[in-house]
């Protein structure tokens, strides 16, 4: 496969001109070093995207891009309904909505150093984690229902958290639109037991420390400063997203023909944003995002619960969460007039800047908090979204470090029991059930987070506010 002609246009922004099939540029955010480690088949994942119908201004990947299903992972892409634009499960993903929310502790690290292990090994015991892991939750169809219309405001309706917390989760902490019954009674079943539950792949929960303040005002605005503990918690919609996804793929693979949609590649399947298959997907896609939103909510609830053991001075509460593998309708400036655009992020954070009205009140002034997770071991960042974004990329930015070595590779490389070892070495304490899932998640099989955030801020993306390291991770 021959590379495509790279162009450097701005700091850290290199662009790919439309050519053959392609409706727009392909753009990368990235700086030199990581261009480098970007293989073809991501570089050309970018291209296909930008041959879809209805795309508008270009196909975009962010600095931790790497190659996904269809649509390469750090992906961003915004579609035109009244041109025709559509909407792909490839521009999703399977885990849908999986994203990450962190909170504030009112702890600092000695709160905690007597007794690190103890919080550690409680945590491990009461979150769920791992591949196929239950909680003891099991909801009924009609219980399941709810939640998938509801989201987190059903959980904190069902006991689960405050109102407060909804403040400060995107959409509100519900996603409307959903249409639970849009939803396979297979992705159904696969949930029933799964909510609470951390998953496994690089899903996790994390017990941090923030070492570094780059923005003194923005972190103060956002209530951290150095030494605090933050929580953070990584996961997304388990089961049912994934079903949800391998049950709408198959059918938008059957159906794009059909819309005289000649498809770069096949897992690229997508059908027209307005289409009867389109609207359905929309609705369960939104009930996937509201499932990721509940479970989070649950597991914030749990490690609440698991605190308040120990450290009963400890106050958790929500400083924000974010989502990463979604589709939204939102409005933008293109080509000087505001569009209605259906904007697909997989593997991207939501950036939006100063003065946006999704927004809280107390965030307003200072931008969206980007919360970006490090690789197991590694540091994590609290970005801020910029006006800037807004216009380069339709308020986006990356999501954490991005694979740089197959699990399949990783696996074959590293041992899970090593690493514990040396993470211990650093004082990071790590727990889980599966040697292979660690060494899966390895550090070395990322790319390296601070450059990737590095470069996110120098094309201004989002602006560096905190840098954070674990302390304790539970890992599935």
């Amino acid at each position: 496969m021959t590379r495509p002609q790279l162009k450097q246009v701005a700091e850290n922004q290199w662009q790919i001109e439309a050519a053959g099939t392609m409706k727009v540029p392909a753009v990368i955010f990235t700086d030199k070093t990581l261009l480098n480690g970007i293989d073809e088949k991501t570089i050309s994942q970018v291209c296909n995207v930008a041959a879809l119908p209805g795309i508008v201004k270009a196909s975009f990947a962010m600095p931790d891009a790497h190659m996904g299903y269809g649509f390469t992972i750090g992906g961003v892409a915004a579609f035109d309904p009244d041109a025709g634009g559509v909407i792909s499960g490839g521009g999703v993903g399977f885990d849908i909505a999986c994203g990450v929310r962190t909170l504030h502790t009112g702890l600092v690290e000695d709160d905690i150093k007597s007794i690190s292990e103890k919080l550690a090994a409680l945590l491990f015991r009461d979150i769920p984690a791992g591949v196929g892991s239950t909680g003891k939750i099991s909801l009924s169809t009609k219980q399941l229902d709810e939640m998938l219309g509801g989201g987190a405001v059903w959980a904190v309706e069902n006991g689960y958290g405050t109102k407060e917390d909804l403040r400060f989760i995107e959409e509100g902490g519900c996603m409307g639109g959903a249409l639970p019954q849009n939803v396979s009674s297979q992705a159904k079943k696969r949930q029933a037991d799964e909510m609470g539950t951390l998953g496994s792949g690089n899903h996790y929960l994390e017990v941090q420390k923030v070492v570094d303040i780059y923005d003194e005002k923005i972190a103060a605005g956002f209530g951290i400063k150095k030494n605090d503990l933050l929580v953070s918690i990584h996961c997304g919609s388990r089961g049912l997203g994934h079903q949800i996804g391998t049950d709408y793929l198959r059918q938008m693979a059957n159906e794009a023909a059909s819309y005289g949609i000649d498809l770069p590649d096949r897992e690229l399947a997508c059908v027209p944003i307005n289409s009867p298959l389109g609207r359905d997907y929309l609705g369960a896609m939104r009930s996937g995002i509201n499932c990721a939103l509940a479970n989070r909510q649950i597991l914030t609830e749990l490690v609440r619960r698991t605190f308040a053991q120990i450290l009963p001075k400890a106050d958790l509460q929500m400083l924000y969460d974010v989502s990463h593998n979604t589709a939204k309708f939102e409005e933008h400036s293109v080509g000087g007039k505001i569009k209605k655009l259906l904007v697909h992020r997989k593997g991207a954070t939501r950036s939006f800047g100063p003065g946006s009205n999704d927004l809280p009140a107390r965030y307003k002034s200072f931008g969206q908090p980007v919360l970006i997770g490090g690789s197991m071991g590694t540091s994590s960042y609290i970005l801020a979204g910029t006006s800037e974004s807004m216009g380069v990329a339709f308020g986006s930015a990356c999501h954490g470090a991005g694979r740089s070595l197959s699990r399949t590779a990783a696996a074959k490389q590293f041992k899970g029991g090593e690493i514990i070892r040396t993470l211990a070495d650093r004082n990071i304490i790590i727990k889980s059930d599966s040697m292979r899932g660690i060494a899966e998640e390895a550090p070395d099989a990322y790319k390296d987070v601070s450059a990737v955030v590095e470069a996110t801020a120098n094309a201004g993306l989002a602006k560096k506010v905190a840098k954070l390291k674990p302390l304790i991770c539970v890992k599935g």
